[in-house]
C-alpha cells in the first residue's frame, strides 16, 4: 500500500513525480540565502563565466522533461504487467532494493560511456554536449539542462535501459527516478553543505562534479550520477582537494598524483 493508490496510478506517478521532485528540489537549493560561506564558487563568478542566462536554462529543462515523460508513458505502456484484474504483483522489499542497485550501476554505465564519447567526439561536444557545459558554475535548477539529443540519449534512454534491465515495476520506478533526480540536482548544486548525506555516502557528489565542469576537468569525472566506478576503472579519475577561500566558501581543486 503506498499513500497515492487509489488517487494515481502507479505510471502516471512513474511519470510525473521525478518532474515534481526536481522542481521541488532544485527550487528549495535556488530559494536558500546566498550561503557564501559554503559556495564552491562565488556569486560573482557565476555571473561572468555562466554563458546561459536562468530563463533559457528553465525552457531547456521543461523541454527535456516533456521528452521524459512522454518516453515514460510510453514505456509502461508496453511494460505493463497487471493482472486480468487490473493489480500488479509487487516484488518484495528486498528484491525492489537489488533491482533498484542494479538499475544504479546500469544507469551509470551508460551515462558514463555516452557521456565520454559526447567529450571525446568533437563534433557532438560542439554541437550537443557544450550546452551542458555553458554552465562553468553549476548550479542545481540546471541539473538537466541540456542539448535535447543529449537529453534523449543521456538521460531519458539510460533511465529506460536501467528500468528494463533491472525488471522493476512502475512503483519501483517511481523510488528509482525519484532518487536519481535528486542525486543529479544535488550533484549540480554548488554548494558543500555540513551534514550533506550525499557528500557522505557517495565519493561521486558535488564536488566530483563540479573539477569536470572546470577547463582543467572536462577530460575527467565523466562519471554520473551515483559512483565513481568506471572513472577509477578507465584512468578518467581526478581527485580534488577541497581548499577553504580566503574570502569564504571552498575550491575544489584539481590534485594529479
Amino acid at each position: 500500500m503506498v499513500f497515492w493508490e487509489g488517487y494515481l496510478s502507479d505510471e502516471s506517478m512513474g511519470t510525473f513525480a521525478p518532474i515534481v521532485v526536481y522542481w521541488i528540489y532544485a527550487g528549495f537549493y535556488q530559494l536558500l540565502p546566498p550561503l557564501d560561506g559554503y559556495r564552491l564558487h562565488t556569486r560573482k563568478e557565476e555571473e561572468e563565466k555562466n554563458l546561459v542566462p536562468l530563463s533559457t536554462v528553465v525552457k531547456g529543462v521543461l523541454l527535456q522533461q516533456l521528452v521524459q515523460a512522454t518516453v515514460a508513458q510510453m514505456l509502461f505502456l508496453l511494460t505493463s504487467n497487471a493482472n486480468s484484474t487490473g493489480i500488479t504483483i509487487q516484488p518484495s522489499i528486498p528484491i525492489q532494493l537489488l533491482q533498484i542497485a542494479f538499475a544504479m550501476f546500469v544507469m551509470d554505465t551508460w551515462q558514463y560511456f555516452v557521456h565520454r564519447y559526447m567529450h571525446q567526439n568533437k563534433f557532438l561536444y560542439r554541437h550537443v554536449h557544450s550546452q551542458h557545459h555553458r554552465l562553468v558554475v553549476p548550479y542545481a535548477i540546471g541539473a538537466l539542462y541540456n542539448h535535447p539529443l543529449e537529453g534523449l540519449l543521456l538521460d531519458t534512454l539510460g533511465g529506460a535501459i536501467s528500468y528494463l534491465v533491472a525488471g522493476m515495476t512502475a512503483r519501483t520506478a517511481v523510488i528509482f527516478f525519484s532518487f536519481a533526480v535528486i542525486k543529479t540536482v544535488d550533484d549540480h548544486c554548488g554548494l558543500w553543505l555540513p551534514g550533506n548525506i550525499f557528500h557522505i555516502l557517495f565519493q561521486n557528489n558535488t564536488a566530483y562534479h563540479d573539477i569536470h565542469h572546470q577547463l582543467q576537468g572536462t577530460k575527467y569525472n565523466y562519471s554520473q550520477p551515483f559512483f565513481s566506478i568506471w572513472d577509477k576503472l578507465l584512468g578518467t579519475y581526478m581527485p580534488y582537494t577541497l581548499v577553504k577561500r580566503r574570502e569564504g566558501g571552498y575550491e575544489a581543486r584539481l590534485r594529479k598524483d
